[in-house]
């Protein structure tokens, strides 16, 4: 099998054409219709490697269902994926504050929700772990990417695992522009020419969390992003 996804969906319908597919895609898949019945999913052995979550649901909401799988040391590299019938800015930062990796706005494209879900499955903290990525110092930044942790001034960030990807990108190719395209692709192996604020919308949520330090990332209008080259 290719991972395990949970879809956590309360229409009948998406739910069953998700779970289709994803099997189609060889994942083992586990389903949830409502907030309760998720968390116990999410608490059985073996967990999921990724969950799909839709924010609207009858019980638990998608957000408290994401603030506490990241709350939890056993689940907090599991990728999650929210799905969202609102694509207002405002939904999405509460999404990525509670610990989202990424977004789908309904209605959605099944062919783009698989190439997002095979993604993020590369995307877990223990990526960093296994590249061996040393200790990076950067003016009032130092990120430790195989403890999965960062500090700014001596004060430790919470980050989630495509944040710190997204980060350590930028540091490793700092002085250069990196446009949205080259981030999709090579932090969240995504490469589509489907129309997405997911790197916009992370940019501004990395920049709110790193404080002081976010005067390292810049912002080339109508181009990208692109880290100072000395801090």
């Amino acid at each position: 099998m290719a991972g395990t996804v949970l879809i956590v969906e309360d229409e009948a319908d998406l739910l069953k054409a998700l779970a289709y597919n994803l099997r189609k895609g060889n994942y083992a898949v586990r389903q949830a219709v409502n907030g309760s019945q998720a968390l116990r999913e999410i608490g059985r052995t073996p967990r999921p490697d990724l969950v799909i979550l839709d924010l609207q649901l009858p019980d638990i909401t998608g957000l408290e269902i994401c603030r506490r799988i990241r709350a939890d040391p056993a689940t907090r590299s599991m990728g999650i994926l929210i799905l969202t019938a609102r694509s207002q800015e405002i939904d999405l930062l509460i999404g990525f504050e509670m610990g989202a990796d990424d977004y789908m706005a309904k209605p959605f494209s099944i062919r783009e929700l698989l190439m997002r879900v095979q993604a993020l499955l590369r995307r877990t903290g223990q990526d960093f772990a296994e590249q061996n990525t040393p200790s990076i110092q950067f003016g009032i930044l130092r990120i430790d990417p195989e403890a999965f942790r960062v500090w700014v001034e001596e004060e430790e960030v919470q980050l989630t695992s495509i944040e710190l990807k997204l980060l350590t990108t930028l540091l490793e190719r700092r002085g250069r522009l990196q446009t949205r395209d080259v981030l999709l692709n090579d932090v969240w192996g995504i490469y589509s020419d489907v129309q997405t604020r997911t790197v916009d919308v992370h940019i501004k949520r990395l920049r709110n969390k790193l404080g002081k330090a976010s005067e390292y990332i810049e912002t080339l209008h109508g181009m990208g992003y692109r880290l100072r080259g000395t801090p």
